[in-house]
């Protein structure tokens, strides 16, 4: 699956996007990031806190309990705000 990563949490990791396969079991996008965390310390400090960053699955937007299952990208940005 293809991630995505926007403002911030893209300056943290260091790239915009990136392909992954996720280990067998990585089933939510609580899962992904949790197992995200652990590939460096870069990623770590992206998802140091993990309720501030905001997931989309193929562009909806997604909670941390949202399967990734067959899911082609998943994005991940800081909240946003507007006007």
């Amino acid at each position: 699956m293809k991630l995505v990563y926007f403002a911030w949490v893209r300056e943290r990791i260091g790239k915009a996007d990136e392909i992954v396969a996720p280990p067998p079991g990585i089933e939510t996008v609580a899962g992904l990031v949790s197992w995200l965390k652990t590939r460096g310390e870069e990623y770590a400090y992206a998802f140091e806190n993990e309720g501030i960053v905001r997931a989309a699955i193929d562009r909806v937007h997604a909670k941390p309990d949202s399967p990734i299952t067959g899911a082609a990208e998943i994005a991940f940005f800081p909240p946003m705000t507007g006007g």
